[in-house]
């Protein structure tokens, strides 16, 4: 079904969004169990749009208990065809501030035995993921956030960990000393499930922190990331609503065709049960 075409995927301190019109309520069922909460539909600055709170609202998911693969999953049951995530992040550059926004183009990951896949189990496929987001979709954030006023950094990895703790000091300084730039805890799996799906994904990277490597800041509490949130998210709100008005209508990218020389798999050795979990998203190719 065709309920939106724009995903909007919201973290801490975003867990829902002002200005949708003819909002509606859809509880999605996944082959991958349950979605974080339920998906809200509308129409926000013309165009129709699906969002998701990532923890849920109340923020009651950890990092690890986030069921990645049911919300992108979800998202593209509902048409979703670009996805906006908001994230929450740490800056590991002196001249990344709090309050900034960072467009990220890479991601390096440091969780451990989180699912990042939908394949498996019978179905094999390798996406290329060497330019994990989409620069359509991070060409409208840069736009939007230079409409909305707001300092943004094009560029930079994101780092992102397991958490729920928050970074030691040697660990934030090895960080650093690797070149990384901002660092997290959710947006790796979310790019990489996007790939598989066919859907254009990029990050708007909340910066609200110093980590803990900064010799005149205090180290990260929940209250100075709480603090930096409140503030940040109207930011993030206004740049949202810019860049979805900025997104073109047409996509011309690769993402829409990311799995069509991903599947390894002999298509006659493909079993019915696989075929079928994984219908929506490689039936136009087995």
């Amino acid at each position: 079904m065709q309920e939106a075409e724009i995903g909007i995927i919201g973290g801490s301190g975003l867990y829902n969004m002002p200005g949708l019109k003819r909002a509606h309520e859809f509880r999605v069922a996944t082959p991958f169990g349950r979605p974080s909460d339920v998906y809200v539909t509308g129409e926000l600055e013309g165009r129709s749009v699906a969002f998701l709170a990532r923890h849920g609202r109340g923020h009651v998911l950890t990092p690890s208990e986030i069921n990645f693969r049911a919300n992108i999953y979800g998202l593209k049951t509902l048409g979703v065809e670009r996805i906006i995530s908001i994230s929450a992040v740490g800056s590991l550059r002196e001249e990344l501030k709090p309050m900034d926004m960072v467009l990220p183009l890479q991601f390096f990951d440091r969780t451990r035995g989180r699912v990042s896949t939908f394949f498996g189990g019978g179905l094999v496929a390798h996406i290329s993921f060497a330019d994990p987001v989409c620069l359509t979709v991070v060409d409208a954030l840069a736009k939007a956030c230079q409409i909305s006023g707001v300092s943004h950094h094009r560029g930079g990895t994101y780092l992102c960990i397991e958490g729920p703790a928050f970074s030691t000091l040697a660990e934030s300084s090895l960080y650093r000393s690797w070149g990384m730039d901002v660092i997290g805890m959710t947006n790796l799996q979310e790019a990489k499930l996007a790939r598989e799906a066919e859907i254009c994904y990029a990050t708007l990277a909340m910066v609200t922190d110093y980590d803990c490597w900064h010799g005149e800041h205090d180290t990260v509490t929940v209250e100075q990331v709480i603090g930096y949130l409140n503030r940040n998210v109207e930011n993030a709100q206004k740049i949202i609503c810019a860049a979805v008005r900025e997104m073109p209508r047409e996509r011309s990218c690769k993402c829409g065709s990311a799995l069509a020389h991903a599947i390894l798999t002999d298509r006659r050795r493909i079993s019915v049960a696989a075929k079928r979990k994984l219908r929506l998203l490689v039936g136009k190719y087995v």
